[in-house]
C-alpha cells in the first residue's frame, strides 16, 4: 500500500527548501532524461503531480512512454525518497485546473499564459530510509 501523506509537508515546500524536486523519464527510444521540477508536489496518498511548463523533453519522453521516476532529498531534514510509477498528462478539465491551482507561484509565474500540462503520477513504489513501499496488486 503506497501512503504519501507524511511526505507532503517536505515534497510539497521542495523548492522553497532550495532543494526542488527531480523527475527521470526515457522516451519511446530508451534514452533517460532527467529534469528540475519545483513544482513536485504529492497530490493525495498514492499520486505526486507536477506543472510541466516547459513542454521540453519530458514532456516528450512521457508522451511516447509514461513510466516516470522522482526523487526528493534534503540533507539538512534528513529525508530521501525514490518514487516510480505512471504519468497521466492532462491538458484540459477539472483535474488540470486544480493541480495549477496547487503549483507554487514561481512556476506558474515562469508559465504566464498558463499553457502548461498537469502530470499526475500514480505511485507503484516509494522507497527511502525506513520505507519500502509498493502498490499492491
Amino acid at each position: 500500500m503506497i501512503d504519501l501523506s507524511d511526505m507532503a509537508e517536505y515534497v510539497d515546500n521542495a523548492a522553497a527548501q532550495g532543494v526542488p524536486g527531480i523527475v527521470a523519464t526515457a522516451g519511446a527510444d530508451g534514452a533517460p532524461n532527467m529534469a528540475f521540477k519545483g513544482s513536485l508536489m504529492v497530490w493525495d496518498k498514492d499520486h505526486l503531480a507536477f506543472w510541466e511548463r516547459a513542454k521540453g523533453s519530458t514532456l516528450v519522453d512521457l508522451q511516447e512512454n509514461p513510466k516516470i521516476a522522482a526523487l526528493y532529498r534534503n540533507r539538512e531534514a534528513g529525508k530521501m525518497w525514490r518514487f516510480w510509477g505512471e504519468a497521466e498528462l492532462l491538458e484540459s478539465g477539472e483535474l488540470r485546473d486544480a493541480i495549477m491551482a496547487r503549483t507554487i507561484q514561481a512556476e506558474l509565474d515562469r508559465d504566464p499564459e498558463r499553457t502548461g500540462v498537469a502530470v499526475l503520477i500514480r505511485v507503484d513504489r516509494v522507497a527511502g530510509p525506513g520505507t519500502d513501499q509498493r502498490r499492491e496488486g
